[in-house]
């Protein structure tokens, strides 16, 4: 548990298509495995466009099979320059079957596990129920050669619940890849809201749970297919936080890769101050499982 990681957040915009976004998100770990990252965070669907503005059955032909195409090209470069990257992917496992599916990629180029999402939004802008089954992996954290990843992704970042049981179950940081912006028709004060709201939300998470949490969300404007709809401005802001919440650096809405070195030892050293999870109240927690409490 003495142990620190050099980590590197690729937060940036659709540059088209899956061989385009690639050869920009291999650029930049090249360039920052070179700097001594060992873990890479990409941002949630990376791959492509937003395709969940509108429901579009010709999208579905942006889906890949685990192990793919991709699964074997971000392989390559983790076991070309020994690092872990964690990849968000638009999964087929079946026709008809799809999810949004977080794979990770240990240092020597082997698929060390995956995680899919298992809350899945259905909002304007955001229609992903349309395309992806909720995940039924579990909230399990994936062993790897820089420690415990419990890997969650977007909408999974406004559940306490999901990070409690990554942490429950052993994870030592919590990551997020994300997709996330404002509808264009909110007023300023609205979308300040909503940006604090959901930094302050996952803030929260490391500190209740004693974890760092890597965050990286997309950018850019992507416009909406559909006519009339004023598309999204993804919002960028990706963030590294410690087990208190503090920042440990911090993006704007502009293209970048963001590093910070993060301490695992520091975990136990909160932990021991702030026991949280020997304080639980887990014989009083029964009703934790209902939709609601009538």
């Amino acid at each position: 548990m003495s142990h620190s990681i050099n980590v590197a957040l690729i937060q940036h915009a659709n540059q088209g298509g899956a061989l385009e976004n690639q050869a920009y998100i291999a650029e930049q770990i090249i360039t920052h495995a070179g700097n001594g990252a060992q873990l890479i965070v990409l941002q949630e669907l990376h791959n492509a466009h937003y395709f969940c503005q509108s429901e579009d059955t010709n999208a579905f032909d942006l889906a890949e099979t685990i192990p793919g195409p991709s699964t074997n090209f971000f392989a390559e470069l983790a076991k070309k320059h020994k690092l872990v990257i964690v990849t968000s992917l638009f999964e087929r496992r079946a026709a008809g079957l799809y999810h949004n599916t977080a794979v990770v990629i240990d240092s020597d180029g082997s698929i060390a596990g995956k995680y899919r999402k298992m809350h899945i939004p259905d909002d304007p802008g955001f229609y992903e129920k349309f395309y992806f089954t909720p995940g039924d992996l579990g909230f399990t954290p994936i062993q790897t050669s820089v420690g415990k990843l419990g890997v969650l992704v977007c909408w999974d970042q406004w559940y306490p619940e999901a990070a409690r049981l990554m942490a429950l179950a052993g994870a030592e940081l919590l990551i997020y890849p994300t997709a996330i912006g404002w509808d264009r028709t909110d007023n300023e004060d609205e979308q300040q809201r909503q940006l604090g709201a959901w930094q302050l939300v996952q803030r929260g998470h490391a500190v209740a749970n004693g974890l760092p949490v890597l965050v990286c969300n997309r950018v850019g404007y992507e416009a909406s297919p559909t006519k009339d709809d004023p598309g999204i401005e993804f919002w960028g802001n990706s963030f590294i936080v410690g087990p208190q919440g503090e920042l440990l650096a911090k993006a704007d809405i502009d293209a970048t890769v963001l590093t910070a070195e993060v301490s695992l030892r520091r975990s136990e050293d909160v932990r021991r101050i702030w026991p949280f999870l020997r304080d639980r109240r887990i014989d009083s927690y029964n009703e934790i499982t209902k939709r609601f409490i009538d």
